[in-house]
């Protein structure tokens, strides 16, 4: 079974040539690093619905507007500056929030000069009362900032990040703040915990998400994996008693031959007898190799004892899937024939597995099955009308067409499977009269119904 990797975060990859921990893997980026990187970390799009995943964005560039303008009217209403530094620090604002969708950490220390900026400005425009360093505003149009921040960075960045603010904020409070005015720390600090833990929260949300879809799709792969081994085991199990027999049958004959013969040399008694000996030698193997197989399926329902089926035996199954309540017919063209066992068998179970397929899946529908006996190749064709009744839920891995292409794909056939015009559903196969072995390191070709 593969190894699990977890899921890395994109932002706490280092940039090319940062040191390697002992494991191999890139060491993570150094807090430093973080705090004063300038690269580029484009906000995610929404992954649900499709039809919103730009919503982040689209919000985002509207409020940088407001943020300005509100910058602006705060800076001529309540502190009465004019001139262009009001035009100025306001386009620093939005800009600011601009800039958060595509480098976050960038964004923050351009918008923690704009508040620099704002505040000694307003320095000597500060009523009795009136706030300082931060405009009533300020914090609200700074918090998108610590959103994106939080949204895209490790945890303890996004500490720092918010200490760092409130740090300054601090020390500019206790150092240049004028005596008349107001401090809004407190709130400042209350509001910038709540944004952070909300950009940590989704961003763990995001993370979590895309872990769950990636072990999602390797299980998945792990399922049509080991469906498939399974598949080859049951296949090599069955196909051991067609072999076996065969095996049988030359060892008895090579020790009754020498009997049939008046006079045989000691050069043909030897010939049969290595014969007849390597034969048992063969089943012997066979008996190992199936025996491997069979403790790691003890619970298998197949019954070793019992022969393989046979389309010999195709009215016995169409009956029994008759009284299970499906609608089917048979049609055979060509003259009918015994065939090689493995073509026998691999026939009947693409049969089998096609009409347990309707009863699943297109129950009340009507199937027809059909058998053309060619020349050189056997076609089967199992089609089924649009089912007169939703069919309940299923509880199996879905995986029976594998197991049909394995088979055909064995014999060095094909198989064909998918939805008709009409809305039903098709599986065809052909199956040479006389398979051929594969050459070695190629894969059985299939193919899907147009």
């Amino acid at each position: 079974m593969p190894r699990l990797e977890p899921v890395i975060d994109p932002s706490e990859s280092p940039a090319p040539g940062a040191r390697r921990s002992r494991s191999g893997r890139p060491a993570p980026r150094g807090l430093v690093q973080e705090l004063f990187t300038l690269r580029r970390d484009p906000l995610p799009k929404m992954s649900r619905p499709r039809w919103l995943a730009w919503l982040p964005h689209v919000v985002l560039g509207y409020a940088a507007i407001p943020c300005g303008v509100l910058t602006g009217m705060q800076l001529n209403d309540h502190y009465k500056v004019v001139g262009p530094a009001v035009l100025g620090l306001s386009l620093l604002t939005s800009a600011s929030v601009l800039l958060s969708m595509f480098r976050p950490i960038a964004a923050w220390w351009l918008g923690l000069v704009t508040a620099a900026l704002i505040a000694w400005v307003i320095h000597d425009h500060v009523g009795q009362g009136q706030a300082w360093h931060w405009t009533p505003a300020g914090p609200f149009t700074f918090a998108p900032l610590i959103l994106m921040v939080a949204l895209r960075v490790p945890p303890r960045v996004t500490v720092w990040v918010i200490g760092i603010t409130l740090a300054l904020s601090g020390l500019a409070d206790v150092v240049l703040r004028p005596p008349h005015s107001q401090t809004l720390i407190g709130g400042v600090a209350i509001l910038f915990g709540f944004v952070g833990i909300l950009g940590y929260a989704l961003r763990a949300t995001r993370l979590a998400r895309g872990k769950l879809v990636e072990q999602e799709s390797l299980t998945e792969e792990e399922r049509a994996r080991r469906t498939l081994l399974e598949e080859r085991s049951r296949i090599a199990r069955e196909l051991h008693d067609v072999v076996a027999h065969h095996m049988s049958v030359i060892s008895i004959q090579a020790q009754v031959a020498p009997h049939l013969v008046d006079n045989p040399s000691e050069e043909l008694k030897e010939n049969l007898a290595g014969i007849r000996e390597n034969a048992l030698e063969a089943l012997t193997e066979l008996r190992r190799v199936l025996g491997v197989l069979r403790s790691e399926n003890p619970d298998d329902p197949a019954n070793p004892h019992h022969p393989q089926p046979t389309l010999a035996e195709l009215d016995g199954l169409v009956d029994n899937v008759r009284g299970a309540g499906l609608d089917v017919t048979t049609a055979i063209a060509g003259i009918r024939r015994p065939l090689t066992p493995g073509v026998e068998l691999t026939a009947y179970r693409i049969v089998q597995e096609a009409l347990s397929n309707c009863l699943r899946h297109a129950p009340g529908s009507q199937v027809e099955v059909g058998i053309a006996y060619g020349p050189r190749e056997l076609h089967l064709c199992i089609a089924n009308t649009v089912p007169s009744r939703p069919a309940p839920p299923s509880q199996g891995a879905g995986h029976g067409l594998l197991g049909m292409r394995e088979r055909a794909g064995m014999l060095g056939g094909e198989l064909a499977a998918g939805p008709r015009p009409d809305g039903g559903y098709e599986v065809s196969a052909v199956l040479p009269m006389d398979p051929q072995d594969p050459p070695a390191g190629t894969a059985p070709e299939t193919k899907k119904a147009p």
